[in-house]
Order: structure tokens, then sequence, then C-alpha cells
């Protein structure tokens, strides 16, 4: 599992530009920056979707207000399921939404999970992560059926 003061690994998201899907490195979305990125199981889905997600939106101006350069969302989903997430709960330019359809970024991370059990195969563990220059300086994550270190008021808190 990726710890404080690793380097983010190399890899790939997908973003929904202006002329469709593209590609976008993980060194693009974290060199040279800070960082604020959470991670959640599935786009809408309750907690991700009624609280996770939103809280970001809510305290985006804070985050930035303190020096984040970029607060990005993460799920185990495609590109077009996280932009029609995105452009429901309001980010507009505020939450950078990184689709790691396969899952490769999250077992690269090492923060997998098994959602089979709810009929969600591998997913994403709900987290956070506080990124200098591609290096990890605080790492938040949820115990099962936990919401709290991953929270927007708890990234506030270390930014």
């Amino acid at each position: 599992m990726i710890k404080i003061g690793d380097r983010m690994p190399e890899g790939h998201f997908t973003i929904m530009g202006e002329k469709g899907p593209q590609a976008i490195s993980s060194d693009d979305v974290f060199g040279g920056k800070k960082v604020v990125v959470f991670s959640v199981p599935g786009a809408f889905t309750p907690t991700c979707s009624a609280q996770h997600l939103p809280g970001f939106v809510e305290q985006a101006d804070a985050l930035k207000g303190r020096g984040v350069d970029t607060i990005a969302c993460m799920a185990v989903n495609d590109v077009f399921v996280m932009d029609a997430w995105g452009k429901s709960s309001g980010c507009g330019d505020k939450v950078l939404m990184l689709a790691d359809g396969n899952g490769d970024y999250t077992r690269a991370l090492g923060l997998e999970m098994d959602g089979t059990g709810f009929g969600l195969g591998m997913r994403g563990q709900r987290f956070s992560l506080v990124v200098e220059d591609g290096v990890v300086k605080h790492v938040n994550v949820e115990a099962p059926g936990e919401f709290k270190v991953s929270a927007a008021e708890h990234a506030l808190t270390q930014v």
C-alpha cells in the first residue's frame, strides 16, 4: 500500500475532454502541484453521492484557498460514468473526475477492494491522499463501512 513519502506511481487515467475521452498521465495530475485526490468505491453509490463528492465540491474554495491546486476524484468506473456523475453533482471545474476504468492505478496504489459481494467487482477503497509534487504527504484509508478520514473536512486539516 502507498505510504507517506512514496512517489505516486506512474500511470494513466481517462478524463472527458472537449472532444471526448482522453488519457491524462499521473505526472500531469500530480507533478509540480499540491493535490488532494480521493477515491470512492463507485460513482452514484449512496455515501459517495450523498456525502463524499458533494463535500469536496462544497469545500473546493476553502481547499484551494489553502494552496491546493487540484482536487481529484478517482474511481474504478468508466469515463462516461465519471463524466455523468461529475455533471449531475455540479462539479464544474472544482473537482477533476479521474476514471480508472480497469483499476490499474488503484492496484498500483495497493488500495483495491473486492466488492463482488455487492455486485461491484474489483473497486477502489474509500481513501484520500494529499500529494505535493508527486510525493505523498498524507494517506487516509477508511475502515470498512466508515466515512471520516477521507472526507473534505478532514483534508482541510491536512493542507
